[in-house]
């Protein structure tokens, strides 16, 4: 593995050694969750101008751009507007979603809309808004390969050099870690324009050969793939559409307010605190609240149109329930699947147009960025303001936004804590650069949680 931490801070030979400034914070990755961080360190530095936080952002984007290949019309939110990026950590913020809604002009016509979820494409419209308005300096188009630590001669580290993949290098105290998710692709399955995950799913339909089975499938039994689902059936209306998954039936989305607290800020204090094996316990008991669940009224449209065509006699659309696909070959024709029915074993050929690939995501590993700053395998140590353990010799910080739901619990890859995350994140950065100038942190040991009195940590259970 490469050696991450091996550069010395002070060797004229050392193209790590800081040259110009370093950064309080450097962010790797701009979407919503270092979005709502980089809002939070604008109000910082407003509010206290003699103690500001200089930060950097890096995104390989050419601008900001959220899950744009399924933006499907009519799409809606699964997650209440009020969890914006903003507002749980400071409601009087002016760049919540109302903030939005009024700027735009839309404020009233939303109230009377009566709903607390806006489509994709309106929620993607007030992202790009807060994105275009934060005063951040975010550099689009510069992907990052490596962070390594800079160390001093004592063999001691206290900032970490930046690797970007254009030779350039940027110091800073903390790294924040934002990539996101990467998507998990079938063994059987190889990605091609016939072939491919619904997370580009638009932009996968634009460069698809011109359909001449009139038949797709599509695998996954989450929201994901039922949106595909309807979608395709709706914009193909000579084709066949065949939903593959392993369950006997779509699941509904445990959407019940009792059940939606294991999303409030408060839950990550009692999750993180909690033993692993009973936090293990409860994230399985209530899976269905994310995982591989529809929302109700998606399944009855869906449900009403099979049953509309089984009365008319002219199918198709087809629930493969208990199902799989267990081979596929791909030819300039089209792609020819085998699926098999688990509860007989039967197997039956397919030739379609496309398979989508509605098969979720997981967290991007860390250590092609990380190197030996990372674990090798699932990370399952985090402290509790986000914070990843590096060894003692560096008194520099990594934070994750994002991959830690077996630690933090399930906000960690959603939107629902974004705001609140960020906030504790600052907070900690915040605190520690005290301790750290006043040279108290090595007495008081690690800060592992966050501070109470900071105003930008605001959950509910402080």
């Amino acid at each position: 593995m490469t050696d991450r931490s091996s550069a010395t801070a002070g060797d004229s030979e050392n193209p790590d050694e800081p040259r110009g400034d370093v950064f309080d914070l450097a962010g790797i990755g701009f979407g919503p969750a270092n979005l709502a961080l980089a809002i939070a360190i604008e109000e910082h530095n407003a509010t206290d101008p003699d103690s500001p936080l200089r930060a950097t952002f890096f995104e390989r984007r050419q601008d900001f751009a959220w899950h744009p290949g399924m933006l499907l019309e009519g799409a809606t939110m699964q997650i209440a507007f009020p969890k914006d990026l903003v507002t749980f950590r400071n409601p009087t913020s002016s760049y919540s979603f109302f903030a939005y809604l009024h700027e735009r002009g839309r404020l009233a016509d939303f109230v009377n809309h009566q709903t607390f979820f806006p489509t994709r494409h309106e929620f993607q419209d007030y992202l790009r808004w807060a994105a275009d308005r934060v005063t951040a300096d975010v550099r689009y188009g510069t992907e990052i390969t490596a962070v390594e630590a800079v160390r001093h001669h004592n063999g001691t580290a206290d900032l970490f050099a930046i690797h970007a993949v254009d030779g350039s290098v940027v110091h800073a105290r903390s790294v924040v870690v934002g990539v996101g998710l990467r998507a998990q692709i079938p063994p059987w399955a190889t990605e091609s324009a016939r072939c491919f995950h619904n997370h580009q799913f638009l932009f996968h339909l634009d460069t698809m050969p011109e359909p001449a089975h009139q038949r797709f499938a599509v695998v996954g039994a989450g929201q994901s793939a039922a949106e595909v689902v309807q979608y395709l059936h709706a914009h193909y209306p000579q084709a066949e559409v065949h939903s593959i998954f392993n369950r006997f039936g779509y699941s509904p989305a445990d959407d019940s307010p009792y059940a939606n607290r294991i999303f409030d800020p408060s839950s990550v204090d009692e999750l993180h605190g909690a033993s692993p094996a009973e936090r293990e316990r409860v994230l399985t008991l209530h899976r269905g609240t994310n995982y591989s669940v529809v929302a109700p009224e998606l399944i009855e449209a869906l449900y009403a149109t099979e049953y509309r065509e089984r009365v008319s006699g002219r199918r198709r659309l087809f629930m493969r329930r208990a199902s799989e696909i267990v081979s596929t070959t791909e030819s300039a024709a089209g792609i020819e699947i085998d699926v098999r029915n688990n509860l007989d074993g039967a197997v039956e050929t397919l030739v379609c147009d496309a398979v989508v690939l509605a098969t979720g995501f997981e967290p991007a590993p860390l250590t092609p960025l990380l190197g030996d700053l990372a674990p090798d395998g699932p990370v399952l140590s985090v402290d509790r303001d986000y914070r990843l353990p590096t060894p003692e010799d560096i008194d520099a910080d990594i934070y994750l936004q994002g991959g830690t739901e077996k630690t933090h619990g399930l906000t960690s890859s959603l939107l629902s804590n974004a705001a609140v995350r960020a906030g504790e994140i600052l907070a900690s950065v915040l605190g520690r650069r005290e301790l750290k100038m006043s040279g108290a942190l090595g007495v008081v040991g690690e800060l592992d949680r966050i501070p109470d009195h900071h105003t930008y940590a605001t959950s509910e259970a402080r």
